[in-house]
């Protein structure tokens, strides 16, 4: 398991929710290209960008992070705000390493069916593309986790499965932005159910002590957020966990 560091952006500046509530907002005194530059300094080659506007319809920062993310040699999983199949491929296209669907793919019935024969015809839809699935008590929540669906966790698992889609961005909720630890639980239970899904957990993570125990899951990566800027997680530690985790494959 290897660790991404998250960036997220509102208004152009780096945050982090609490809970994922758009009224509990932590801002940094950073941007998001010297948190790009000091991950990069520093050996990291992965992050994790997320466009809060874009989650909630707003599309006022898109230009921005593409501008700022085509400029990194970094590779990127991005989400936010991705709404159609023609930009789902637009960002593949221009070295967007990995993009996350989320809202469009609860709401549009036929999203994933269309996205599923435009993509996985040509590149491994379990590479290219992460299926984001935000949890809040087994609910899925999509919108800037401000809508429930009615759609059950597993049936919606299964659905992406049978389209081809193998990699989810799983985000508990209640851990989310608490650094109260990660939700062990919810992971436990969708490989359970699934056990051969290439999962990423999110959410809670406050300590490495928290990685350490992510690791004893088959869970393919962790990202993690608030715990870096508050200081509980260095950049340091990420390199050192993701190089031994490297040698260990």
């Amino acid at each position: 398991m290897y660790i991404i560091p998250a960036i997220d952006i509102l208004d152009k500046k780096v945050v982090r929710l609490r809970e994922g509530d758009y009224n509990q907002v932590t801002t940094y005194d950073v941007s998001l290209e010297e948190m790009i530059e000091k991950y990069q300094s520093n050996g990291t080659n992965f992050i994790h960008v997320i466009d809060l506007n874009g989650a909630k319809n707003d599309f006022s920062n898109q230009q921005y992070l593409f501008d700022v993310i085509r400029k990194t040699e970094m590779k990127v999983q991005y989400g936010g705000g991705i709404r159609s199949i023609d930009k789902v491929k637009e960002l593949i296209d221009s070295g967007i390493h990995r993009v996350i669907v989320g809202t469009q793919a609860i709401t549009n019935p036929m999203f994933l069916d269309e996205l599923s024969r435009s993509i996985c015809g040509r590149e491994r839809c379990s590479d290219n593309v992460v299926i984001a699935i935000d949890v809040l008590d087994e609910v899925i929540k999509y919108s800037g986790w401000m809508e429930s669906s009615p759609i059950k966790l597993m049936d919606y698992v299964d659905k992406c499965l049978a389209l081809g889609f193998f990699r989810f961005l799983c985000t508990d909720i209640n851990k989310d932005g608490k650094l109260g630890g990660a939700g062990v639980e919810l992971y436990e239970k969708l490989l359970d159910h699934s056990p051969f899904i290439k999962l990423i957990a999110s959410g809670g993570v406050s300590s490495m002590k928290d990685i350490e125990e992510l690791s004893n899951y088959k869970i393919e990566s962790c990202v993690v957020g608030k715990a870096i800027y508050e200081g509980h997680i260095t950049v340091e530690e990420i390199q050192n966990w993701n190089l031994e985790s490297l040698m260990s494959i």
